[in-house]
């Protein structure tokens, strides 16, 4: 038995209509269990949560929905909380609190955030390339490119970094063209 052409186009078309579905249910899954866990934490209220882990949970959940305000209130409570937990936890408490700030275009809050949360845990890379981008959206380039070259040191493969600091080296060594005076219009 030969396939046609057309019933080979046909078996093609049906199998990657399965990959595509099975991507979509697998979002669609994803997405509802974040649902169903941000209306868990709401009904709760913040004020009935008292650990810092399910505030940090609930927070990382605003901000995938970007409801970055209501993050802030979140992670500045589990601030509260955080006392027993390991640096580790204050640290990526610290990072999330200053993203959510940076999100809000507030960047000298998310600066101080982003540098406790280096100072519970010094080797942070993702503390450190966010708190290199708030330096360059605060035109702070020199501190910037410093806080990428920290990072090219802790993780030489590190690609934001690398591409961070590429594009302030670039900015860093601009100088306006001259061109030839007394020519053109």
């Amino acid at each position: 038995m030969e396939i046609s052409s057309f019933q080979s186009y046909l078996i093609i078309l049906f199998v990657i209509l399965v990959i595509i579905s099975i991507f979509v249910f697998r979002q669609f899954l994803r997405t509802r269990k974040e649902e169903i866990n941000l209306v868990k934490f709401e009904q709760k209220g913040l004020d009935s949560l008292t650990k810092a882990s399910e505030l940090y949970e609930f927070g990382s959940i605003q901000i995938k929905k970007r409801l970055y305000t209501e993050a802030s209130k979140t992670f500045l409570k589990a601030i509260e909380y955080y006392d027993n937990e390991p640096n580790e936890a204050k640290a990526i408490i610290q990072n999330a609190l200053g993203f959510s700030y940076a999100a809000q275009n507030e960047f000298k809050k998310a600066i101080k955030h982003y540098n406790l949360a280096i100072k519970s845990l010094p080797e942070y890379t993702v503390a450190l390339n966010n708190l290199g981008s708030a330096q360059q959206r605060l035109l702070e380039y020199e501190t910037a490119y410093e806080t990428y070259k920290k990072v090219l040191l802790l993780d030489p493969n590190n690609k934001t970094a690398i591409k961070k600091s590429k594009e302030l080296e670039k900015r860093n060594n601009y100088s306006p063209y001259k061109g030839i005076k007394g020519k053109g219009f």
